[in-house]
């Protein structure tokens, strides 16, 4: 069980770092870049000084000073820039390779949101399911939900007539009994809507409705691409 919370925790670190590469702003705020991966401005060159006083011509011309390398976290991040396999619905079908490991995912952001009482502030919301062969891992879902869930509470997802039960920790959530992953992806081909229940650390309750429009083909670009 440890091993797959950590694995968890994982998952939800590559997604918050593939927001970040895919530039969202909601990733921006929950995984901001980091410094050593932005390249900054070159600093702006010294207004010229008077004409000074000829001098005799060195025998020698200086060596030049070496270019600076690239940094690794901004080969990185380049290595690792996710290409769009294709748009169906409103999923999109993904592949990264983030410390050079092949990724593919399926992403997807609610059609509505709601909160009770309404109108608090979140962090945009998103649903991922990633197929990771190097760790041998297919069809995980996962979401992030915008703000911190309630400690020790459970959300869940209802899509069609099954309801499945979500762990959750910090914004993250998982379904909570892994037997049941391949059947609620099962019933997400098949099904209309995936509505996402949960309460946050300040007692707010939301729901999320994500359209399963798209999903299936996503899921099967996805598969095609990370056999």
């Amino acid at each position: 069980m440890q091993r797959r919370r950590m694995r968890r925790l994982a998952t939800q670190q590559l997604l918050r770092f593939v927001l970040v590469l895919l530039g969202t702003a909601a990733a921006m705020a929950v995984w901001p870049v980091p410094a050593s991966a932005q390249q900054s401005a070159p600093a702006a060159s010294p207004p010229a000084a008077a004409p000074a006083k000829p001098k005799p011509k060195p025998a020698t011309k200086p060596e030049a000073a070496p270019a600076k390398p690239v940094s690794p976290a901004a080969a990185a991040v380049g290595a690792a820039q996710p290409k769009l396999l294709g748009q169906y619905g409103m999923w999109g079908a993904y592949t990264a390779s983030p410390g050079g490991k092949k990724v593919c995912f399926a992403l997807a952001k609610p059609t509505a949101s709601e909160t009770n009482p309404p109108n608090r502030p979140r962090n945009p919301i998103f649903m991922f399911i990633s197929t990771r062969p190097a760790d041998k891992v297919t069809n995980e879902i996962s979401l992030v939900v915008g703000y911190p869930f309630k400690a020790g509470t459970e959300a869940t997802a209802q899509v069609g007539g099954s309801s499945f039960a979500l762990y959750t920790q910090q914004d993250g959530a998982w379904i909570k009994n892994a037997t049941e992953e391949a059947k609620m992806i099962d019933a997400m081909r098949g099904g209309d809507n995936a509505v996402v229940k949960g309460v946050s650390a300040k007692g707010t309750q939301s729901t999320d409705t994500f359209s399963l429009k798209g999903v299936a083909q996503a899921l099967d670009r996805t598969a095609q691409e990370c056999k």
